[in-house]
């Protein structure tokens, strides 16, 4: 039943954001009551399955100070803009955007929202429970729970309608933003704060960039070779924490 319960659980959560879909809610507004499942369910769960009596500190949601919290969501923060840079400067490089500003206020806060949302939300779930509930079921594994984490966050982010090239591209370009972003918590002594930044800060910032600098580009860029090596060499310099 151990791995029945674990796969069931976000079976629940996902079905709760279908049904409100199913009855007519924009997707934003029907991810509300599956994010409220997650948050009351989930610290009752980390303290009858994996014995934690402090439940948010083992999902990294509680930080020993503001100071360490916000620090961390900095540094996650500064790589996400680091990456959107380096993404950016290729693309203007090899001709494949052009200016067109169009930003506004609105669009900003627009940004801002989506990126504090997705970020926090998704961390949670995935770096949050799911990582920690891999190493909970792996026996201590923590590099295996780090794959699969990462592979499960890829095929969970995947549009499989693409051509073969773009899916695995895309696919790819996902495992290794979840590798990243598993890294980060690790690096961060288990806050996921540092997660939420840099995975937040690429969501929000590409849509501001999208919506507002570059035009709308229909192709997720983390699928793409200038996605790729930024990722791999931030890998690299946390390959300590694998």
């Amino acid at each position: 039943m151990g791995w029945v319960n674990t796969l069931l659980y976000p079976a629940v959560l996902v079905a709760i954001f279908l049904g409100g879909q199913a009855l007519g809610a924009p997707p934003a507004l029907a991810a509300v009551p599956a994010l409220l499942a997650l948050v009351v369910s989930l610290p009752w769960r980390v303290k009858q399955l994996w014995g934690q009596t402090q439940p948010w500190i083992s999902l990294g949601v509680v930080a020993p100070s503001s100071k360490a919290l916000l620090k961390a969501l900095l540094r996650g923060l500064i790589k996400a803009l680091l990456l959107l840079i380096f993404l950016l400067i290729g693309l203007l490089l090899t001709g494949q955007i052009q200016w067109q500003p169009a930003l506004s206020p609105g669009l900003l806060l627009n940004g801002l929202v989506l990126g504090l949302g997705v970020g926090f939300a998704e961390e949670l779930l995935f770096r949050g429970w799911l990582m920690g509930e891999l190493e909970f079921r792996f026996a201590g594994k923590s590099g295996l729970a780090l794959v699969v984490q990462a592979l499960i966050f890829s095929l969970a982010h995947t549009r499989f309608n693409l051509p073969l090239a773009s899916l695995l591209g895309l696919l790819g370009g996902l495992t290794l933003l979840g590798l990243a972003l598993g890294l980060q918590r690790r690096a961060d002594g288990g806050l996921i704060w540092g997660a939420v930044g840099l995975h937040g800060g690429l969501v929000g910032g590409w849509f501001v960039l999208n919506q507002g600098l570059i035009g709308q580009q229909e192709a997720n860029p983390i699928g793409s070779l200038l996605a790729w090596l930024p990722l791999v060499l931030l890998l690299w310099v946390r390959r300590r924490w694998w």
